[in-house]
């Protein structure tokens, strides 16, 4: 061997070295972040994690849906994802209510009032109490306040003003939908929060009272006052972190009161329990549905606009919301899109779509909600149709929702 080849060959060991001391000193900061940062959270642990193995949801290390899912993990496709789509942000400001607190101050007419923040962030006032539901007045989405989705528009009304809500519905702990800060602001209040199981953990390392959180799994429920919070199924995931994926429980609420009932479904992909979920909670005076951060790649995971409608169908409910948009650029659409192809698909199935501006109260059946979004560049479902499978196969798919691609 060559002095020059000698030369060549330490080199190359020195920078292989290095490059895997980099490695590893990442892993060992990655590592170190996740359990020193709170945001976070905590993996459950002790009678908790016990609890959570006794779950008919739970297999072998984790949690489980009853349907697969699946996914389109082709390179192609993966690689398409980077391509720009018209209007994925507003280009100016959204329009949303300033004066949100002043309305509230007014006690609804009907018994029920429900007042969207954007993305899923809503306000049920229902049969004397009120119902708090995937609070986050963050800018991000995110562990970071530096990086990661943020906020189109500023909360249309300070979050410390619902402290004392009666109860706070959280559907699962990705972080669009569990904020830190929003659960550390609302435990200064009396405030009881139900969460599923296993989300417990986060909330007692941010300091909520564990005396306050209440933990479900499928099918159970949790008394407020006159009103029983029942959690229900949802096909999607959970996790802040990939090591910790599906460590917790994910759900969507009925929410039963003596005069009125409203199904909130969570982040889901289609599933055939949405018709258990009408047979036992309903029918629904409204059922909010998620209809945005969609992507024909990952159609079990978001349940898209078209098959919002179906499981508003399904559930047995009279007015459907659409939520889980106009907040933030999570899926490659454009940001009106999930309004304008639930409003198509709601016009030709049949269904009363509500959709009130941000931070307005709307009384459903009182009050009637306009066009409130500007014009903006959108494709619907014979483009872009999101369409779930059944149990995980391509090959088996959910018939789409009649006359839905005839709309456009």
């Amino acid at each position: 061997m060559t002095p020059n080849t000698q030369r060549r060959l330490r080199r190359l060991s020195r920078l292989a070295l290095f490059l895997l001391l980099s490695v590893l000193a990442l892993f060992v900061f990655a590592w170190v972040l996740v359990r020193v940062d709170p945001a976070f959270g905590a993996r459950p642990a002790g009678a908790r994690q016990a609890r959570i193995e006794r779950s008919p949801q739970w297999h072998v290390d984790r949690f489980q849906n009853p349907n697969r899912m699946w996914s389109d993990t082709n390179a192609l496709t993966i690689l398409g994802m980077l391509k720009k789509v018209p209007s994925q942000a507003p280009t100016a400001g959204v329009p949303y209510v300033h004066d949100t607190a002043q309305r509230l101050a007014i006690a609804p007419r009907s018994g029920l009032r429900i007042t969207w923040f954007g993305h899923s962030w809503s306000l049920v006032e229902i049969d004397g109490i009120r119902v708090l539901i995937d609070p986050i007045a963050s800018v991000r989405a995110s562990p970071f306040q530096f990086l990661g989705p943020e906020r189109w528009f500023a909360p249309p009304m300070p979050l410390s003003q619902l402290a004392n809500v009666d109860v706070v519905l959280v559907s699962h702990d990705h972080y669009d939908h569990l904020d830190m800060a929003s659960i550390k602001t609302l435990a200064k209040g009396p405030t009881r929060f139900v969460v599923p199981l296993g989300v417990g953990a986060h909330l007692e390392r941010w300091g909520v009272d564990p005396a306050r959180i209440t933990e479900l799994d499928w099918w159970e429920g949790a008394q407020v006052d006159a009103v029983t919070i029942h959690s229900t199924p949802a096909r999607h995931a959970s996790g802040r972190v990939n090591p910790q994926r599906n460590r917790t429980l994910w759900s969507g609420y009925a929410i039963a009161g003596p005069k009125h009932r409203v199904w909130y479904s969570g982040d889901t992909g289609l599933t055939d329990q949405f018709k258990e979920v009408g047979k036992r909670y309903g029918p629904f005076d409204v059922t909010m549905i998620e209809s945005g951060q969609y992507d024909a790649r990952w159609p079990d995971w978001h349940i898209g606009p078209e098959q919002a409608i179906q499981a508003h169908l399904w559930a047995r409910g009279k007015y459907m919301m659409p939520v889980h948009w106009g907040l933030f650029k999570l899926a490659r659409h454009g940001w009106t899109e999930p309004a304008e192809r639930v409003l198509a698909a709601g016009h030709c199935a049949n269904v009363a779509v509500i959709t009130p501006q941000p931070g307005m109260p709307f009384e459903p059946g009182l009050d009637t909600s306009t066009r409130w979004w500007p014009d903006a560049a959108w494709v619907g479902a014979r483009v872009t149709p999101i369409v779930a499978s059944r149990n995980g196969s391509k090959a088996d798919l959910y018939p789409p929702l009649a006359c839905a691609q005839s709309t456009e």
